[in-house]
């Protein structure tokens, strides 16, 4: 019979070796230190930027590592909308998206307030604003009660299921959530890095609702980065990666709860995430960099919305060709508009015509 680390008699008293950590621990905040200093030689503009690429990401990736995708243009207009950033044209965002983007920023952006139990309730709710998911109904904003069974992670169809993990009986998670919260917002000595990673662990042992527990395990952790950085601004996504990672992630979960309160293995992995995120933040730095050239070189010209808006797709990458057609749909505007509005960049400069003619001819971006 498999036991889990929250029976173990000496639950939840982590242990890990501080020497073997070292060296990564010191490699990942030296990385957090440099990428701070070379976004904060950017303008305020290329900062926001960054942010709501970073956050636009953190909010993609955690929701689809739980099978969920969600409209990028809606999360990116949400977020932009609540950090006050003008990105042009916004698109209407549904109460499903604004309220996963809520949660993670008020992780992210109110990261030094406590975290307590009737704030986890409320970002519980804004991951369910219906109070419903894809099969049936659930309790929102409160533990969960095990009324339906045992809280198990399962995989497989149905009579071949394989069961990677039962969470602590519903009579426990009072107890277990207040030790957690407690220790998450004392002062030890635990390096705030160390702390995200341990923190991560603990709350998706413990699985204390009935859903959403991975988006919320994963809200924390970010919570806990922001203070070891004690910044706000967000330039790299720990989701990303993870969902990059998603088999190694899940594996490692399934084996550091089936083993022992040892975790040196999982803060290992969690490091070496956490560093390649970090790394892979170069990317959206380079982003950033090429967009505020381009607006910096064009900067005597006056582009209306529809323009500012498929400029900015073009720039954070468009998939396939522009044409004009793709202009009008995007743009919310007529055919003819929307050739208008492309002349009008290539008289400017801004735009080519592609070698394909007639009907298939599609546009981008001169070289600047």
């Amino acid at each position: 019979m498999t036991t889990y680390i929250h029976e173990l008699p000496d639950w939840p008293r982590f242990r890990w070796s501080q020497d073997a950590l070292l060296v990564r621990l010191a490699a990942v905040r030296h990385r957090q230190g440099r990428l701070i200093g070379r976004m904060e030689s950017l303008g305020f503009s290329s900062r926001a930027e960054a942010t709501l690429n970073t956050l636009t990401q953190d909010v993609l990736k955690s929701s689809e590592i739980e099978g969920e995708i969600l409209d990028r243009d809606q999360v990116r207009s949400s977020i932009a909308r609540h950090l006050g950033i003008d990105i042009g044209a916004l698109a209407r965002a549904d109460r499903n998206v604004d309220g996963v983007v809520e949660m993670i920023l008020d992780a992210t952006q109110n990261y030094a307030q406590a975290l307590t139990r009737e704030r986890l309730f409320s970002w519980h709710a804004l991951l369910f604003p219906a109070n419903v998911r894809k099969i049936g109904k659930i309790t929102v904003g409160a533990w969960r009660d095990d009324a339906k069974g045992p809280m198990q992670v399962v995989s497989g169809s149905l009579g071949r299921e394989r069961v990677h993990f039962e969470a602590p009986a519903a009579e426990r998670i009072k107890k277990e959530m207040t030790a957690f919260l407690e220790w998450f917002n004392s002062d030890n000595t635990t390096d705030l890095v160390l702390k995200a990673g341990i923190a991560h662990l603990w709350f998706v042992t413990i699985h204390p609702f009935e859903d959403g527990n991975g988006r919320i395990a994963r809200a924390i952790a970010d919570m806990m980065l922001s203070r070891s950085v004690q910044s706000s601004q967000r330039f790299y996504s720990m989701s990303l990666q993870i969902r990059q990672e998603r088999t190694v992630y899940y594996g490692g979960l399934e084996q550091t709860q089936k083993g022992t309160l040892e975790i040196t293995t999982w803060l290992e992995w969690f490091l070496e995430c956490l560093g390649r995120a970090i790394d892979a933040a170069d990317e959206t730095l380079a982003t950033v960099i090429m967009k505020a050239r381009f607006w910096e070189t064009h900067a005597r010209l006056t582009f209306n919305d529809r323009q500012r808006l498929l400029l900015n797709k073009l720039l954070d990458g468009f998939e396939g060709k522009l044409t004009s057609s793709k202009w009008a749909k995007l743009a919310k505007c007529s055919q003819d508009t929307a050739l208008r509005d492309i002349i009008s960049l290539v008289e400017w400069g801004v735009l080519a015509k592609d070698t394909a003619g007639g009907r298939s001819t599609s546009y981008s971006l001169r070289e600047f």
